[in-house]
């Protein structure tokens, strides 16, 4: 049987529509999906089950069962992906803006992992269960830039070695909103989920793992900063949260970021750059670096008036 979910109706919630609350809750669930769940009658509320159209009321306790993901057959699909490197064990791919890591629930199709299953002819290693083969590490939908993926276990393990022991090199390229004045810092605040919104992260001391943000200056512009920022750590959202925390949230970011954020990036300003480890065979430290996409030179451009 699937896991079933549970949370109770908090006061931004108070009188909205339960599928739309349950796509707001869990970042894996979409509205679609939300849908069918309780169309299925795998939704309660205070022990009784109810329609699409309900309309939950604060403190309510909401109860679902969704789909169980491990079931869910994720097929290869021809997709076009940017291999930097590759391998017999391993391989570096440069992940675009837009495109998911790795399929979820009400998100089945066209991500990395239906390319790479494609790619690999399903050579990958199995760890992390058939619906992320290979994957070792993610980066956002919105976050451009390079991922590294293990063909077999005995590379993943090594690997994820690795990524544990924060010996990995992951260096990246932002924008943020306001002009920072220091040349570099270091933000050191412990991240977990929000109570109040369960697909945001937040720096808090409960139920949060330390995360750690060097940053240096590449560029000031008069509303924005550019930046360069590597990581000793690596929990989700870390980048965008920290900058978020400390007054200068990425520049796109509709999430932690601020209204007048431009949207014509669609999404974070945000590029995995370089990645750098041990391989997992050879021994030999190996590091790969990746051009800055489009979207993100063109708003540079921008700032300098070009």
């Amino acid at each position: 049987m699937p896991e079933m979910l549970f949370f109770t109706i908090t006061q931004e919630f108070d009188n909205e529509r339960i599928d739309k609350v349950i796509s707001q809750v869990f970042e894996d669930i979409s509205r679609s999906t939300a849908q069918k769940i309780i169309e299925q009658n795998n939704v309660m509320v205070d022990g009784k089950i109810v329609n699409k159209k309900y309309k939950v009321n604060l403190g309510e306790k909401i109860e679902l069962t969704p789909p169980k993901l491990q079931e869910i057959k994720v097929e290869p699909q021809q997709i076009e992906l940017d291999i930097i490197y590759e391998d017999d064990d391993l391989l570096v791919v440069n992940k675009p803006k837009g495109m998911v890591v790795h399929p979820a629930v009400g998100n089945l199709d066209n991500t990395l992992v239906n390319a790479l299953l494609f790619h690999c002819g399903g050579k990958l290693s199995d760890i992390n269960g058939s619906v992320r083969p290979g994957i070792l590490h993610r980066i956002d939908k919105d976050t451009s830039g390079l991922l590294i993926v293990a063909k077999n276990n005995e590379s993943h393990i090594e690997l994820a070695k690795q990524i544990k022991e924060h010996s990995f090199t992951r260096e990246y390229r932002t924008v943020v909103h306001g002009n920072i004045k220091v040349d570099s810092g270091t933000i050191n605040e412990p991240i977990g989920r929000s109570k109040k919104d369960r697909k945001k992260m937040t720096v808090t001391t409960e139920n949060s793992k330390n995360a750690i943000t060097h940053y240096e200056v590449i560029e000031r512009f008069c509303d924005y900063t550019y930046l360069k920022v590597m990581l000793e750590t690596g929990r989700t959202h870390q980048i965008r949260v920290h900058m978020a925390k400390r007054g200068n949230p990425v520049a796109g970011d509709i999430v932690y970021g601020q209204k007048n954020t431009p949207k014509y990036l669609n999404g974070q300003c945000l590029h995995a750059m370089r990645i750098g480890f041990v391989h997992p065979k050879t021994h030999e430290y190996l590091e790969f670096s990746s051009e800055l996409p489009e979207y993100f030179s063109s708003f540079l451009n921008k700032l300098k008036g070009k």
